[in-house]
Parts: structure tokens; C-alpha cells; sequence
């Protein structure tokens, strides 16, 4: 399979811890750190594309990061009164970072790979057909409910399995590393099975806490 467009291969990159970022999702941000801004308005001067990772800790200097993220571009964009941007970033294919590039910049740059992840540019529509989605869905009220989450269920329902998913994972208050086993999951088998197990996990976690207290 052929990339459909030639994404640049050096990228620059944001690091923000729980922030895990899907092909075919959105993601709303709030910039006002120096360097990042700078970095939202060179890439306005381009194709708008940056990529988005989870830092590994933050004690790190310069701070480590996983090596799976997404490559987005942005949508959207405002400015506000008092000097923030706010931005809507739009997954388009995850990526393999390769290593970082020592450049004179306020921000971090990288080089990438997307070759195992063509996939995120085919949109596949009849997804595990024989699949019961209600008892996921089911589980997944369940747990929402449990940690008290406001979510529009039946706009859940209107999701093919691979935006369930995607979506569960970004609102969902799971560990970074959950997060992380669930962007570097290729297949949407692979990533049913792993949400079920994450979303089983966080259940049996918070009851328990119910029940201790």
C-alpha cells in the first residue's frame, strides 16, 4: 500500500502528558506556552502539521517520549485577547518516531516513520461485523457512569468500532501507559480486546475503592 500523500518525515512534535491523539479524531488545544506557541505559527506558514506524543515523565530534561504518536493538522484556529492560540488538531496517521533532530529551535523536532500505519488512511466501514458492540458499549456506560463522566451515549452509538475506540480512549481518565498500549495497537481487534481489558481493569478498580471506603 502507498502512502496517498507524501507526509513530511520531519516534524515538529508536542509532548503533553495524557493527550493521546487518533487518526480521524479531533482535538481541541489551548497553547500558551512560549515555545509551542511559536511552533503553531510556523506551521501555520506550512501544511498546518504537527504531531502529537505522550512524554514518558517530566523529569526528564530534555523529556523523554514514547515512540508512537499521530501527525495531525490544524483546523482551526483562534487567537485570543489575551495572547493564547486555541486550535482544533485533526488526526491523520500515526507514526514511529526514528530520532530527534538537533536544531536551534524553541521547540523539538523529529524524524518519523508512518509505514506501519498506513492502514489509518483507509477507512474501513464494516469492522468485526459478527461483533457484539452493545455489551462494549454496555461496559463502557457502565464505567462512565461509575466515575461519574457526563458522554452522550447515544452519540457513542453512532461510531464504527475503530472511533469508539479512539474516542473512549481520549476522554477516558486512564493511565498514560493505557493510552500508550492503545495508540500502538494496530489492529481493530487488537485495540477491542485491549479497551475491554483496560475499561474491565478501571471497573473492578473503582468498585474496589467503593468498597474499601
Amino acid at each position: 500500500m502507498k502512502i496517498k500523500k507524501n507526509y513530511p518525515n520531519k516534524i515538529a512534535i508536542f509532548p503533553l502528558s495524557s493527550a493521546v491523539f487518533f487518526p480521524r479524531t479531533i482535538l481541541p488545544l489551548n497553547i500558551f506556552e512560549d515555545r509551542y506557541m511559536r511552533m503553531i505559527a510556523d506551521c501555520m506558514k506550512g501544511e498546518r502539521l504537527f504531531g502529537m506524543v505522550q512524554p514518558k515523565n517530566r523529569r526528564d530534561a530534555p523529556t523523554e517520549v514514547y515512540q508512537i504518536g499521530c501527525l495531525g493538522k490544524i483546523i482551526s484556529f483562534n487567537e485570543t485577547v489575551d495572547k493564547r492560540f486555541v486550535i482544533s488538531l485533526s488526526g491523520i496517521i500515526r507514526f514511529r518516531i526514528k530520532n530527534e533532530l538537533d536544531e536551534d529551535n524553541l521547540y523539538r523536532k523529529f524524524n518519523v516513520d508512518y509505514s506501519e500505519f498506513l492502514n489509518d488512511l483507509v477507512e474501513e466501514k464494516n469492522q468485526m461485523p459478527s461483533f457484539d458492540r452493545n455489551s462494549l458499549l454496555k461496559k463502557i456506560k457502565n464505567y462512565f457512569q461509575i466515575i461519574q463522566y457526563p458522554i452522550d451515549h447515544n452519540e457513542l452509538k453512532k461510531l464504527n468500532l475503530e472511533q469508539l475506540v479512539s474516542t473512549v480512549c481520549m476522554i477516558s481518565p486512564f493511565s498514560v501507559a493505557e493510552k500508550q498500549k492503545l495508540i500502538e495497537t494496530i489492529k481493530i481487534e487488537d485495540k477491542v480486546k485491549v479497551i475491554d481489558e483496560i475499561i474491565e481493569f478501571n471497573l473492578f478498580k473503582n468498585q474496589e475503592t467503593e468498597t474499601i471506603q
